[in-house]
């Protein structure tokens, strides 16, 4: 203890410095691994060096290179998103949010943040873990390599390189929690989006083994995985917009600014092969990189983690209200839309219509591009755990609506974060042309859903039946 506002924790790695607040302790800026440079910035993650002096962790640090992100069309998404790349070479951090020390040991939450592979960071003000302290729970936020450093699929490098850093963290945090007050065999990993997609990954990794107890998948996707033949077509791009054959060898002496800066020319790329659609539709050029779907390797492998699993009402929305294309959507479009999933779009489209009946051209888009992006993967990652995993698995639906963009936003992507973090009062949310709109949203649904997932990681139940192998409840998270 340096003061009455400070405290010192001994990690593997070195002493640290946090500070205190009301709620219990904060460390931010953390590292769990060596910064990624050079050439290593294409290898597994290692052992960060260490120190001897008492490390500041009071403030924010760096975070992963990427291009500048922070809306989506009209919407501001900055809460989402964070400060955008900080420079720095030891980004490699987690930030810690742990109730006072003293008394018993605590269950933790690790959170693994969105951006499509491409952007995020721990820093964003959606992913403060204040509440999760004040409620009892150590919060943990990670950051991982972001882009071609975390994701491009190279002949002379280890896939995943970004989940690879989640695991290192992971391992690290078990090492390491139990300085904080945290209970290192009570870990609930825990993502949203890309963040997501790589907790499903690590759930069908054998190196998660012993690391996790249980995990929530927010709007991610069992499914999302990209054959080697795909991400090789990025690979391809990428080594055209550089003018070199791209390995990790010819890669190591370029600037991280460069390859942040060819990014935006790898928008949009069409990876369909004659077997595969672009499983998430051309959102983003980066994913994980697999010969087998994690839905299903886990399916076969098995698991005991218990898992709570859902998505939300109108996913697809955020990639259309805000570019101002949902409202005069037409037939032709729900066409479009169902081509990026289904090799028979029209067949698809009469079953969508089929199903809902009264719902307008607009509702429809919103749900195909929705289903086809996180929907029927979430489903599928469900199926999956509950009929060959020995932990049970819980299912969800958000449904709370926003006014955002003259109404048209709804239950999109993203709109559960912060009722998750019980964040509702974060002023940067709200407004005509923001996530949670103009008008006040439900204070006691962000207390169900923030004690649901608290509960989860207490005792395995977020208070709702659990799901069978053949189907089973779903919670509707609302405020009807």
């Amino acid at each position: 203890m340096t003061s009455t506002h400070c405290t010192t924790v001994t990690t593997t790695h070195g002493p640290i410095r946090g500070r205190r607040d009301k709620h219990g302790v904060v460390f931010l800026n953390v590292p769990y691994a060596a910064p990624p440079v050079g050439r290593t910035r294409f290898t597994a993650p290692s052992p960060h060096s260490g120190w001897t002096e008492i490390r500041d962790t009071t403030r924010p640090g760096p975070t992963a290179p990427q291009p500048a992100r922070n809306s989506f069309g009209v919407l501001d998404m900055s809460p989402y998103f964070g400060p955008g790349w900080q420079r720095g070479e030891d980004y490699l951090t987690v930030n810690i949010w742990a109730p006072q020390p003293e008394g018993p040991t605590r269950p933790v939450m690790v959170f693994v943040h969105g951006g499509g592979f491409v952007a995020g960071s721990n820093r964003a003000p959606l992913y403060d873990g204040t509440a999760f302290a004040r409620d009892g729970v150590v919060l943990i936020t990670v950051n991982y390599r972001l882009g071609i450093p975390g994701f491009l699929h190279l002949s002379d490098a280890p896939d995943n390189r970004g989940m690879l850093d989640v695991l290192a963290a992971l391992r690290w945090i078990h090492d390491n929690i139990a300085h904080f007050g945290g209970d290192p065999g009570n870990l609930t990993l825990f993502g949203q989006s890309a963040g997501a997609i790589i907790v499903g990954g690590i759930l069908a990794e054998p190196a998660s083994s012993g690391l996790v107890r249980r995990a929530i998948i927010q709007s991610g996707s069992g499914t999302a995985a990209f054959t080697p033949e795909q991400a090789g077509i990025v690979t391809a791009a990428v080594g055209r917009e550089l003018e070199i054959e791209p390995t990790a060898e010819t890669l190591a002496d370029v600037p991280d600014a460069d390859l942040v800066d060819i990014l935006p020319h790898l928008a949009g790329l069409d990876l369909r092969t004659p077997t595969h659609h672009h499983p998430l539709a051309g959102i983003t050029s980066f994913s994980l990189v697999s010969e087998q779907q994690p839905a299903t390797t886990l399916a076969t492998r098995g698991s005991g983690i218990d898992l709570l699993i859902g998505s939300n009402l109108d996913e697809g929305s955020l990639y259309l209200a805000p570019l101002g294309v949902l409202a005069g959507s037409i037939e032709a479009d729900l066409l479009d839309t169902a081509a990026r999933f289904h090799f028979r779009p029209a067949d698809a489209v009469r079953d969508y219509q089929t199903q809902h009946p009264t719902a307008t051209t607009a509702e429809l888009r919103t749900l195909i591009l929705g289903d086809g992006l996180f929907g029927a993967g979430t489903r599928r990652m469900a199926a999956a755990h509950a009929s060959a995993a020995s932990g049970r698995t819980y299912c969800y639906e958000f449904g709370w609506r926003s006014n955002s963009i003259d109404g048209q936003l709804g239950a999109s992507h993203v709109m559960e974060l912060p009722f998750v973090f019980d964040r509702l009062s974060l002023r940067s949310l709200h407004g005509p042309r923001r996530l949670l709109g103009s008008t006040e949203p439900p204070a006691e649904l962000a207390s169900r859903i923030h004690r649901s997932w608290v509960s989860f990681a207490e005792t395995g139940s977020p208070g709702w039946p659990s799901r069978h192998p053949a189907g089973g409840h779903v919670e509707r998270l609302d405020s009807d």
